[in-house]
């Protein structure tokens, strides 16, 4: 994050992740005119290959920081491969249940809701990867004879705690703009960054 931002953070008494994501929440749909895809670290699901890397395009003098950010939250949410390769599979995807920190932004979980057009549910333990353990402990050790049954003794979940905004997953599911081929020079009042 640019130093206005962590200024701007710091002035208000919001984390990196609070601060851009109110201001990124404060925008329209496809409002940043940016394209990204997520792929830094590779892809490890449907492609398996570590070696793809990730993109934004779009990006101008006048892009901001929450721009950015918007691109980027977006950009884990349009995995269509993952669901679709599932689906292909024959495993039905009806719901999807989020575990640890990515729950605590309204923002991304909004955008996951309205992108997969499916309900989200959030796991209601902090440490949902410890408790996944747990279960998994306690079926092995005989105290419950399957994991279904461990999993509605020990966990819980907040089921469709987000559902999807029928006017957002009109937004979502719209062709992408091709911003790489209509690239416009735009003249007017300089970038704002973080809100200012």
């Amino acid at each position: 994050m640019p130093g206005e931002c962590a200024a701007a953070a710091s002035e208000r008494g919001l984390s990196l992740h609070e601060h851009p994501t109110e201001l990124a929440a404060a925008q329209p749909i496809g409002a940043h005119g940016l394209i990204a895809l997520d792929w830094w670290s590779g892809n490890r699901s449907v492609l398996v290959d570590h070696a793809l890397s990730g993109l934004i395009v779009g990006l101008t003098l006048a892009t901001r920081a929450e721009d950015i950010y918007r691109a980027l939250l977006e950009s884990t949410a349009r995995r269509p491969d993952d669901r679709r390769h599932l689906q292909r599979l024959g495993v039905p995807v009806t719901e999807f249940v989020v575990a640890g920190p990515l729950a605590k932004n309204p923002l991304l979980m909004q955008i996951y809701a309205d992108v997969l057009n499916l309900p989200l549910s959030v796991v209601t333990s902090t440490p949902g990867p410890a408790l996944g353990s747990a279960i998994h402990a306690a079926v092995a050790a005989g105290a419950y004879p399957a994991i279904p049954r461990a999993a509605a003794a020990m966990g819980g979940r907040d089921v469709g705690a987000y559902q999807p905004i029928p006017d957002n997953v009109a937004r979502y599911a719209a062709p992408m703009p091709n911003t790489a081929l209509s690239m416009t020079i735009s003249v007017g009042a300089a970038p704002r960054s973080c809100g200012g």
